[in-house]
């Protein structure tokens, strides 16, 4: 039972916030006249007391004092004595872990969105860098049309900004004290809930009893965010792990960021990616593990609910450990410029190009265009050449109405330059949206 019933090995994480929480309660149990101001001044140092004991490694947890807040009430009957046991007065086990994970959580999403504005900052810097430096985009992993590396790093910034917005988002709901709710009823003290959240940073107190001590969807969120956000650093790393291959040969990381092999002396690793990669699985796995913990828990808590935190410290490490590892290989990869442009022209990727100009300068239906263009593709293919190299009396046999002024849209430094409408690749837009996100984070919305 002791085992089983034990959460100290892991929940002793959360001593920080629970002697914050205590401070907090027995203050205000002090003011609302419910215990003496020599018993707040005792419960008070002892807490601190305890605080520098943890931290200096000296404070001995008892698996058989079961969580932080039994190991921390029994170290503070030793040091101050009967005035120890007034502390836990108008509270319960149950709205004290609550307060104390909500804390944790809250702080935790701060950490998280200050990583992914450095994330940010980091992709800005290197597309700012990139805006003119032209790559194939993909659909299907197969050459599309041609775009910017900029471009397609800005990409990543739109993502990972929704990420930070749903930072955001989360920390707006989760801004609730629960922090005098006590088992699940509220108490018939005459305490100042007000107060408590006040002095712990919470917006507000939460406003019903039973709900306080039984949802844990504020970690729910957190995790969900984290996954959502995971799988954006997934995707990326993917791409990394592509781009970095010989037989892309876009970018090179250094040995900061790389391995090589044990036997093999020229390999040089994306092992960072491909943990970032991996990684993000067990992100979603403890997400699900905690919805199906609590889906079917009757109100109001239940000892299930002591399953919550492993879950979510274990994506919090997860997360930050991958956010800081994505936003140092950003800032250290070297991007072969020459080997994107290569690659760019490949694949026929000004196709749509050459629909557009038939068009625009021919007239033509889009849909005839496009079987027009196709013919011109099929008869590159036949030749081995680009369609560029096409001479002008073939394409005139495909349709009469081709001139000569048809190549200028047939290199993809033009095909790139010409997608200028709002959110396109053109340089000029990219470095729009690089002002506009600098602009944005420098206002901090």
């Amino acid at each position: 039972m002791e085992a089983i019933n034990a959460s100290i090995s892991f929940d002793k994480k959360l001593y920080a916030q629970d002697i914050r929480g205590s401070i907090a309660h027995s203050a205000m149990l002090a003011k609302a006249g419910i215990i003496s101001a020599e018993d707040v001044k005792q419960i008070h140092e002892g807490l601190n007391t305890i605080l520098a004991e943890i931290e200096d490694g000296t404070f001995e947890f008892s698996t058989r004092l079961e969580d932080i807040h039994m190991n921390v009430e029994a170290r503070l009957a030793e040091l101050i004595g009967p005035a120890a046991g007034r502390l836990h007065t108008a509270r319960s086990r149950n709205d004290q872990v609550a307060t104390d994970f909500r804390l944790w959580v809250k702080e935790e999403l701060q950490r998280v969105e200050e990583a992914l504005t450095g994330l940010l900052s980091a992709f800005l810097k290197r597309a700012e860098e990139h805006a003119d430096t032209v790559m194939p985009g993909f659909t299907h992993l197969q050459t599309a049309q041609p775009v910017t590396f900029g471009h397609h790093l800005m990409a990543y910034v739109e993502m990972f900004g929704r990420d930070r917005s749903r930072v955001r988002d989360a920390l707006e709901r989760i801004d609730e004290c629960p922090l005098g709710t006590a088992a699940l009823a509220g108490t018939g003290f005459p305490i100042d809930r007000h107060m408590t959240a006040e002095a712990l940073g919470f917006r507000e107190p939460t406003r019903n009893s039973i709900d306080t001590v039984s949802d844990r969807d504020f970690a729910l969120e957190f995790m969900s965010v984290a996954s959502i956000c995971g799988m954006h650093l997934s995707r990326l790393a993917e791409e990394i792990v592509i781009w970095s291959t010989p037989q892309f040969g876009f970018i090179r990381l250094s040995d900061s960021f790389s391995t090589g092999s044990s036997i093999m002396p020229q390999k040089k690793n994306p092992d960072a990616a491909e943990l970032i990669r991996a990684k993000t699985g067990r992100i979603n796995g403890n997400l699900i593990g905690l919805l199906t913990v609590m889906k079917g828990l009757p109100l109001a808590y239940s000892k299930d609910m002591q399953e919550d935190k492993e879950s979510v410290f274990d994506a919090a490490e997860t997360l930050d450990l991958m956010l800081a590892a994505m936003t140092g290989m950003i800032g250290d990869l070297q991007v072969n410029a020459d080997a994107m442009a290569a690659a760019a022209g490949s694949g026929y990727s000004t196709a749509t190009d050459l629909a557009d100009w038939l068009v625009r300068e021919a007239g033509l239906p889009f849909r005839e265009a496009h079987h027009v263009t196709g013919r011109a593709v099929a008869l590159a293919e036949e030749r081995k050449a680009q369609l560029g190299d096409l001479p002008l009396d073939d394409l005139k046999e495909i349709n009469p109405a081709i001139t000569d002024d048809v190549y200028s849209v047939l290199t993809v430094e033009k095909s790139v330059a010409s997608r200028t409408s709002f959110g396109g690749t053109a340089p000029e837009r990219v470095r729009e949206q690089v002002a506009y996100w600098k602009d944005r984070l420098s206002r901090d919305v």
